[in-house]
């Protein structure tokens, strides 16, 4: 645990990929996630929202180590895990777990749920026989809502919900202080997404288990999460606890973002529709990455990037926060 008492802190952390060839002899580099800081206590959800391609799912590979950052630390539990190779990575990996998005690809198909838990049961309990990881697997398996009968099934056997329910099952298996969540409603049928959802609210208060739940859709962020990150072409434009984020958004892209979601009665808010396509991450815009399309951009976010300003917990990546605005 960190001097703060968190059990995650990302200091500017960096991620990215290089490219074939070079442009005028400079190699060139598509920069998923740029400079992004943030820290998440235990048991707490940090929700992660933003469009396709902001860096979201990269963000969150990289945190249990899937990516390998460029710079930048991962203080997880007081300790550096960005710079951690071979053993020394797979060590600590019961430290840290990840439920990815599709439920059908996340299973190997030749497994059956057994071996597929036992995987991890193996690392975190060396030693411990068969017949005990055995039990422990069907504990698991009723912990998520399944019967242990299925443990002897393969993945084709199950519905969408019941396969998300194992990967569940298998981030759990290592007793894990940090998970992420990358999406693991959205191939999910509506009626089952409330379900898997709840799940993993029950998950977290009886295990204390921190999250970073990643998301497109805001309402199922705002309802699990404590606070809420948004994210856009790799940088991170705003911070804030859930409600207040929703109730009060203070960068123009995150109104953009509230805008489209469904409200009626006294909650409805006027649709903003933004200009213009999100800028690639293999050009990005100078200054600002939000400034092609912002309806308050001025030169000076053209030519520079805005500084973080926080305000009780409130942070914003933005020159001209909500009530300041100048028009053009």
């Amino acid at each position: 645990m960190s001097e703060k008492g968190n059990i995650l802190e990302v200091r500017n952390l960096k991620v990215y990929y290089p490219l074939r060839g070079s442009w005028f002899g400079k190699k060139r580099y598509l920069r998923a996630v740029e400079d992004v800081s943030f820290t998440l206590a235990p048991g707490e959800t940090l929700g992660l929202v933003g469009e396709s391609g902001c860096g979201k799912s990269t963000l969150g590979r990289a945190l249990v180590r899937l990516e390998k950052p460029v710079s930048g630390e991962i203080i997880l539990n007081g300790r550096d895990i960005a710079r951690l190779e071979g053993r020394a990575l797979r060590d600590c990996r019961k430290e840290f777990q990840m439920i990815f998005q599709d439920p059908y690809g996340s299973l190997n198909p030749r497994l059956t749920v057994f071996s597929a838990l036992d995987e991890v049961l193996r690392l975190r309990y060396p030693g411990e026989k068969v017949s005990a990881r055995r039990e422990r697997a069907a504990g698991l398996l009723e912990r998520v809502g399944l019967d242990s009968g299925a443990l002897e099934r393969y993945p084709h056997q199950f519905s969408g919900g019941q396969r998300q329910r194992i990967g569940i099952a298998r981030a759990l298996a290592g007793d894990p202080g940090f998970i992420v969540a990358d999406e693991p409603v959205s191939a999910l049928d509506v009626s089952v997404q409330a379900a898997v959802v709840n799940l993993l609210l029950d998950i977290q208060k009886e295990s204390g288990t921190a999250f970073l739940f990643i998301a497109h859709d805001i309402a199922v962020v705002e309802h699990i999460s404590n606070r809420i990150m948004v994210m856009y072409l790799g940088h991170v434009m705003e911070s804030a606890f859930s409600h207040e984020l929703v109730a009060s958004p203070q960068h123009p892209y995150t109104q953009a973002l509230l805008s489209a979601v469904p409200t009626v009665g006294e909650n409805h808010r006027k649709r903003i529709v933004l200009s213009g396509d999100v800028p690639s991450p293999l050009a990005p815009p100078s200054g600002c990455p939000f400034h092609p399309r912002c309806p308050y951009a001025q030169e000076k976010c053209r030519r520079s990037l805005p500084s973080w300003q926080e305000n009780n917990g409130h942070g914003v990546r933005c020159f001209f926060p909500l009530g300041k605005k100048i028009k053009n």
